[in-house]
């Protein structure tokens, strides 16, 4: 299960507790609640030398989702789990429509901010804000953890596939090439690139073989433009003849193989633009860091019989994963990277002129809209107990959003804060 990270007066990091411990102390009033995600108790008291056990936190880098997980190397526990769910795609789509209506209140000569692309100039190491957040995310993730819990190395998957084990199968002079993993690296390559699945009949969740496109006896070559995957009963059917002649009453799915097999790997490609930068803001952390390939991920993985979910690759990063990881009950914290709004001043209406006032101060009454509150309501229409994010109102009238719905006119003097709005949204994961 999950632990609860503790910490004491002095904010002196603990080693985590089960939850049940965490509830004794705090019934006792031994400690408080410090933060709600993740849950962190503060004692009451100060602990002069703890005798505290070093953690691992391993990072595994994902385009869309980034799995977390705080494992300790001497007992092979998962103490903490967590996905983190960025918002590349979102900021890409909101800067795309930002451009265009500017580029339209140009052409319209209409009021409009100059072009500036002539007098720019970028800083070396500049990355595009979709992929600055995917880092900046994870970097505030680890920071968190680091301060809650007693952090001593990092296990980063830096890289997702080795490229020159893929061009070069007989490399000499590399052990780990030589061993077991041998395959691992190319085989994970094609999964993620033919997502699972038959290239001739779309099966899936089926065992699936690497297959050559063109034939070896037909002249094609074991380079990866020439290999993709396929179920067993479609391998044997197309034996050795050309992919033209086997697919020849399906032109659609025959055009759509040879354009993927020489397609990049967008996700890939945008974890692969940001590893370094990752790895040299992580770096400047001053806590020594593990590399690792999503191959020798996999390997891992694998050997343990655990099944493929995110927070599970992060706990098998690297050639520190102990040979037995207790993960039994580890439910893992869903984090969402949200924003804190948008910068826009006001909203627009379809021609580009502003149909509304320009927005307010954030705080209103010592609340903000995205707060995680808990609302006693005594009597009226809305009496009850409600816990979710509030959207606030300057009437002091609120809105509350739970997984029950949305419930309107809950005033602020019945609102009690329980975790501050930063950015992110959280949810935990069923088992």
């Amino acid at each position: 299960m999950s632990k609860v990270f503790v910490i004491d007066t002095n904010k002196q990091r603990l080693n985590p507790v089960h939850p049940a411990r965490a509830r004794i102390l705090l019934s006792s009033g031994k400690a408080a609640v410090f933060r709600r995600y993740p849950f962190t108790i503060i004692l009451q008291h100060v602990v002069e030398s703890p005798r505290v056990e070093p953690f691992r936190i391993k990072i595994d880098p994902g385009s869309k989702v980034t799995g977390l997980a705080i494992v300790n190397d001497a007992s092979g526990e998962v103490a903490f789990a967590a996905e983190l769910m960025h918002q590349g795609q979102s900021i890409s789509t909101s800067l795309s429509s930002r451009r265009a209506v500017r580029h339209s209140r140009r052409q319209r000569h209409t009021r409009y901010r100059k072009p500036r692309f002539n007098n720019r100039t970028r800083r070396k190491g500049w990355l595009t804000p979709s992929l600055e957040s995917r880092i900046c995310n994870i970097l505030t993730w680890v920071c968190r953890f680091i301060s809650l819990c007693p952090i001593v190395a990092i296990s980063l998957e830096l890289v997702k596939f080795d490229t020159q084990a893929m061009q070069n199968p007989e490399i000499s002079g590399v052990e780990y090439q030589q061993g077991t993993r041998e395959g691992y690296e190319l085989r994970e390559y094609l999964l993620e690139k033919w997502q699972r699945m038959c290239a001739y009949c779309g099966a899936k969740g089926v065992p699936l073989q690497v297959e050559h496109i063109q034939p070896r006896t037909r002249g094609g070559t074991h380079r990866v433009s020439n290999l993709c995957l396929a179920c067993e009963p479609c391998n044997l059917k197309k034996g050795t003849q050309d992919i033209r002649d086997f697919l020849k009453d399906k032109p659609e799915r025959l055009a759509r193989i040879l354009a993927q097999a020489k397609a990049p790997l967008q996700d890939a490609a945008a974890v692969n633009a940001t590893r370094w930068a990752l790895y040299e803001r992580l770096k400047a952390l001053g806590l020594p860091i593990e590399c690792g390939t999503g191959g020798q991920t996999k390997f891992n993985r694998t050997t343990r019989e655990l099944p493929k979910t995110h927070w599970l690759d992060a706990a098998c990063v690297g050639t520190s994963t102990p040979e037995h990881l207790q993960v039994g009950g580890v439910v893992p914290l869903i984090i969402s990277a949200v924003g804190h709004g948008s910068r826009q001043m006001c909203l627009m209406d379809r021609f580009g002129f502003p149909r509304t006032g320009p927005k307010q101060s954030k705080p209103v009454k010592g609340f903000q809209t995205g707060d995680m509150v808990r609302a006693v309501v005594p009597t009226g229409v809305n009496a009850g107990t409600y816990v979710g994010r509030v959207a606030v109102r300057k009437t002091g009238s609120f809105n509350i959003t739970s997984a029950r719905g949305t419930v309107q006119g809950i005033g602020y003097r019945y609102c009690l804060v329980l975790h501050r709005c930063d950015g992110y949204s959280y949810a935990a994961r069923k088992r």
